[in-house]
């Protein structure tokens, strides 16, 4: 039984280094694996600092169209407060336009109405003036005339 017990003792033992060789194969090619490269951690940084700085750039371009927008809204609100001053300022010029408009309306007619009375007093002084002349031209007429028949009258009446 030494005999066999040795047999098998030698059989374990070449199945023991079997099995380490086995595991010493499996290992050795785990060992790629498990070993790092260095290229590929660069390669692997690299690609996550591309992909942040995608993403940063992503972020500041939606930063500018925020800030894009903001400024259009700004420049929009801007241009309504200028338009409103201006149609609020448009609509009282219009009313102060009118308003001198009416005075000067106001203002002509009082002084055509002047002017009318000016001229009506004018034309009644001149009718006055030159009824006042024809009067007088008609009595120193009548009185010539008188005079004149008085003379030619007592002229005949007389004896020369």
């Amino acid at each position: 039984m030494p005999k066999q017990a040795g047999k098998l003792k030698g059989g374990i033992f070449i199945m023991n280094q079997k099995r380490q060789a086995k595991e010493t194969v499996e290992q050795a090619e785990e060992q790629p694996e498990q070993v790092k490269d260095p290229l590929a951690d660069l390669l692997s940084q690299a690609q996550n600092a591309y992909t942040a700085y995608i993403q940063a750039q992503r972020e500041v371009a939606k930063g500018y169209k925020q800030r894009e927008e903001q400024t259009e809204q700004v420049y929009k609100e801007a241009e309504q407060k200028a338009n409103n001053a201006c149609n609020a300022t448009t609509e009282k010029a219009l009313g102060s336009r009118e308003k001198a408009e009416q005075q000067a309306e106001e203002l002509s007619n009082k002084a055509r109405e002047k002017a009318n009375e000016v001229y009506q007093a004018n034309v009644r002084q001149a009718l006055d003036a030159r009824n006042e002349a024809i009067d007088q031209a008609w009595k120193a007429r009548k009185e010539n005339t008188e005079k004149d028949w008085k003379i030619f009258q007592g002229e005949q009446g007389e004896p020369k």
